[in-house]
């Protein structure tokens, strides 16, 4: 099975240098569509609710302090591990959330269930690292 690293550097492949953040918040999106398309998640390993939207740890151990990233931080990943057909949902997704800014992306997932569900009732700028279920993740995007 493919890891959150696998498919960070898929997309870095895809996108060249993006900040650290567009990272976090297309390897998000990534994961929730193929929960919804794919009915299986893309990686095993989850996001919290953190104050600026969906972060996952793993990640950011690797661009922690890093403002701009590129595959080069994740020289360890293996996107071979990711399927014609997993491959083909990050494709969708960077079609559609690709042109983003950072900063849009984490408006969006702002206004989502699974993040402020996650978040509850943490203050705007506090510290949370609830993870954001799979289930809720399936469940709003499906809906949409």
């Amino acid at each position: 099975m493919a890891s959150v690293i696998d498919a960070a550097k898929y997309i870095l492949e895809k996108t060249g240098e993006i900040t650290a953040m567009k990272l976090q918040k297309l390897t998000y999106y990534s994961q929730a569509w193929a929960l919804v398309w794919d009915e299986e998640e893309l990686f095993p390993e989850d996001f919290e609710a953190w104050a600026n939207g969906p972060v996952n740890k793993c990640l950011y151990a690797r661009h922690r302090g890093l403002f701009k990233v590129d595959q080069s931080i994740f020289s360890d990943g293996d996107t071979s591990k990711l399927s014609e057909n997993q491959q083909d949902t990050i494709d969708k997704v960077l079609d559609f959330y690709g042109d983003k800014t950072a900063q849009w992306l984490s408006n969006l997932t702002h206004k989502e269930a699974p993040w402020l569900e996650a978040r509850g009732e943490s203050k705007p700028m506090a510290s949370c690292s609830t993870a954001i279920t799979k289930a809720s993740m399936a469940e709003y995007y499906s809906s949409l």
